[in-house]
């Protein structure tokens, strides 16, 4: 299956492009586009994969799923395009940045910067239907995303990992933990 993807991504996940579970994916998420409103657009779904090439990364912020609102989702995790009003998981963001490190919050919830400086702003879940949070959980998303993080242990040292909610906390430890 050819996936538009970063080529640093697609040499390393290419195994994952052709299993039945992502094969399965693949067509329930082109029948959920056909019928459904579905965030982030088609072309999103892998931005954080081309804002962050496999050998740029330095750290892994691993989100639930993408915002479910109109406007808001652009393929990296906690970040929304320049103009929209940061929804509230944002916020808290920068409220322990400036807690934690003195960082005043700036006024555009764009993280692209952060995605370009190494930072993986990924989804356990990485499409969503509009107002529905967790729609497309369990369809073969968090296999996938399983293997990105496995691959990036298991290939580099040194990276670090931000689990940020309940949900990303439950991805289960070893896949991160191979090289530390």
């Amino acid at each position: 299956m050819d996936v538009k993807i970063e080529q640093s991504w697609k040499e390393r996940l290419k195994t994952e492009f052709s299993k039945p579970y992502f094969e399965e994916l693949v067509r329930f998420i082109k029948e959920e586009y056909a019928t459904q409103t579905i965030y982030p657009k088609g072309n999103k779904i892998f931005n954080a994969f081309d804002k962050t090439p496999f050998d740029k990364v330095k750290v892994v912020i691993l989100g639930q799923d993408p915002y479910h609102e109109p406007g808001q989702a652009h393929g990296l995790c906690f970040s929304v395009n320049d103009g929209i009003p940061l929804p509230p998981s944002l916020q808290n963001i920068y409220k322990e940045l400036k807690e934690d490190l003195g960082i005043d919050s700036p006024s555009s919830g764009n993280l692209e910067r952060w995605a370009e400086q190494g930072v993986l702003l990924l989804n356990a879940t990485l499409t969503v239907r509009a107002h529905r949070a967790g729609s497309h959980q369990q369809r073969g998303w968090e296999e996938f995303t399983d293997a990105v993080v496995h691959k990036i242990a298991e290939e580099k040292e040194h990276v670090v990992y931000i689990l940020w909610g309940s949900y990303a906390q439950k991805k289960d430890p070893s896949l991160i933990l191979l090289k530390i």
